[in-house]
């Protein structure tokens, strides 16, 4: 069996969840089958039974459109370049919108299954608008054309499956739930503390840590807001960088300024995307890992603080409730959100409060952070392996054939 898996991201060009996801995936999988990668960028390799061949981010041919519609339009016309070369795989697998039309043309043109995880739902994620403007509404018709068109979706978690059902008309037992997984060997403590040295961090005062991009989604806003909550005697370090747009950047900066101004100055902004080894240290040395996302269908950050040996304090929201046990490897955080667009809290003073109190928790009970981060590296360990995802998606492949 082969399988072709359609994506945007993949390393070196990785800045979120579905990237890691595909990556380790990949790897696991070529254990098992023939796997080839399609993918944006220049990559083009063949190492330990994964073929993997990047195509370029077609820019300029609808440099006369407006820049948000272009992107989109980029998008679709990279898509047609993954498709010049042959397809000679038993099934197609994609991930993320960037790369749905791959695999519904794939599907079309080759008559094979077209498999497709959900890692985010369009629906759910209106704050993208911004970024795309009216490319959102085509964002979302390739989403949903896909979903339909697949014969067998993907969720991450099972909060996510619920919100496939909700938003699409889709038979359920079409859909299955894999999680995301962790390369525990990879991901681990490490005594190592070069990265906290380049970007400023003290080793010898506690800290709390964000990971990940300034988007909307992340709720990173939200951190920023707690500081003025959360113990002063530690250090708040925000790795945040690839922002959406300039306008959720500008919002970034201002809330900064004003915990500065406010006299916080115990906060280290780390304004780029570390790499995997640097992050490894950042997660491995923090006392306590917040991840305040308003919508997340999986979180894949607070499994890499936990395999780390964290502990962790994320809003209770999606998948993030099926990774973190609360009271037992960190705390869940309720959120009441508005039920429309754009799902923000209702009060997110209160909100920052709450995280803030979760957060002091762990940091005034040594013992406690320490019985949590050694639980969260063992749940990582015990259900979240890369090696039993791989079969469970070996197995659905399997179910597909014709």
């Amino acid at each position: 069996m082969k399988a072709l898996l359609f994506t945007r991201e993949y390393p070196p060009y990785v800045y979120g969840g579905a990237g890691v996801h595909v990556e380790y995936l990949a790897a696991e999988l070529a254990k098992l089958m023939h796997v080839e990668v399609r993918c944006f960028g220049d990559q083009d390799s063949a190492n330990d039974g994964v073929r993997v061949k990047g195509f370029p981010f077609v820019k300029g041919t609808f440099s006369h459109v407006d820049k948000k519609l272009a992107g989109a339009l980029d998008t679709f016309e990279t898509n047609l370049l993954t498709l010049s070369e042959p397809v000679d795989a038993d099934l197609v697998h994609v991930h993320t919108w960037y790369a749905h039309l791959s695999g519904i043309l794939a599907k079309t043109l080759y008559d094979i299954p077209l498999v497709h995880t959900v890692h985010s739902l369009e629906p759910l994620r209106p704050w993208k608008r911004e970024q795309l403007g009216c490319g959102y509404d085509m964002s979302s018709w390739i989403e949903k054309t896909s979903l339909h068109m697949a014969d067998a979706v993907v969720a991450v978690s099972e909060g996510t499956k619920t919100d496939i059902l909700a938003h699409f008309d889709l038979d359920p037992a079409k859909v299955s739930v894999i999680y995301n997984g962790i390369n525990v060997d990879q991901y681990s403590p490490t005594s190592e503390t070069r990265a906290l040295e380049k970007y400023g961090v003290n080793p010898n005062v506690p800290y709390v840590l964000f990971v990940g991009r300034i988007t909307r989604q992340k709720g990173i806003v939200h951190l920023v807001n707690a500081i003025k909550y959360i113990n002063p005697d530690v250090q708040v370090v925000l790795c945040a960088g690839a922002p959406d747009t300039k306008e959720v950047l500008a919002e970034m900066e201002e809330a900064v300024d004003n915990i500065r101004y406010a006299g916080f100055n115990n906060v280290v902004w780390i304004q780029a995307m570390v790499t995997k080894k640097e992050a490894i240290q950042l997660y491995s040395h923090a006392t306590v890992f917040c991840c305040p996302s308003i919508y997340e269908p999986f979180g894949i950050i607070n499994l890499e603080a936990m395999a780390c040996r964290t502990a962790v304090v994320a809003s209770a929201v999606g998948g993030i409730k099926e990774v973190v046990v609360d009271g037992v490897t960190g705390y869940l955080v309720p959120l009441e959100q508005h039920q429309v667009a754009p799902f923000e809290p209702v009060d997110p003073d209160r909100f920052a409060r709450d995280l803030a109190a979760a957060i002091n928790k762990i940091l005034d009970d040594p013992r406690l952070a320490e019985s949590m981060a050694a639980a969260g590296q063992q749940r990582a360990r015990d259900i979240f392996s890369w090696s039993s995802i791989a079969q469970q998606t070996r197995a659905l492949y399997l179910s597909l054939r014709k």
